[in-house]
């Protein structure tokens, strides 16, 4: 091998390592918390040359609802109110997302009412349902955070939405009568109200 010495300094003919360049991020992770508590997020870097490595630094992170959950320069994550954010972490132009769900901590109690306080309607109406939260002395309106149902689940022409909207079909000549429950999916705690849909 043909070496060159320079001022007492061998070079030899070696290759260049190239560093390898960032392709892509994930960012988790996908979590559901309680108003209160705090979340650390990751960002997981893919390379190149296949490698993956987790990105402690250089990360940006943003939320898109801060007043639901909002994210620190070091990736934690702090539960503020009921609803959903997308927590997104970008080392120049790689970016990647997450969801974070974040539900009513401290729930004592859930009240299921009607929007304009009915207690009934006539088939081929629709009602919307409102359910109220007692929590840390407070009362909150978690409507979007609850799951809804019926009791008995299933009932002929009445279903009922994600969002508390009770929908019934026209048509049926005798009377219902079934609750409508809220349940908050975290604490297990839930609430019903008795309804009525007559011809």
């Amino acid at each position: 091998m043909m070496v060159l010495v320079i001022f007492g300094a061998a070079i030899g003919c070696e290759g260049f390592f190239v560093e390898p360049v960032l392709t892509g991020i994930v960012v988790g992770p996908s979590a559901t918390i309680q108003t209160g508590n705090t979340l650390q997020m990751s960002a997981v870097g893919t390379y190149d040359d296949g490698s993956k490595k987790e990105l402690s630094s250089g990360i940006y992170w943003s939320s898109d609802a801060p007043t639901v959950a909002l994210v620190g320069t070091s990736g934690v994550v702090t539960a503020i109110s009921p609803g959903k954010a997308l927590i997104t972490g970008a080392h120049k132009t790689v970016s990647a997302s997450a969801t974070v769900t974040v539900t009513l901590g401290g729930i004592t109690s859930i009240q299921v009412t009607t929007i304009d306080g009915l207690n009934g309607m006539s088939w081929g109406s629709s009602e919307q349902f409102v359910a109220t939260a007692a929590a840390n002395g407070e009362q909150i309106d978690i409507t979007d955070s609850v799951t809804w149902t019926t009791n008995p689940k299933s009932i002929a022409n009445v279903s009922i939405s994600p969002t508390g909207v009770l929908t019934t079909t026209s048509g049926p000549t005798t009377t219902a009568q079934f609750g409508v429950i809220a349940l908050d999916p975290t604490s297990g705690i839930a609430g019903q109200m008795n309804f009525v849909v007559f011809p």
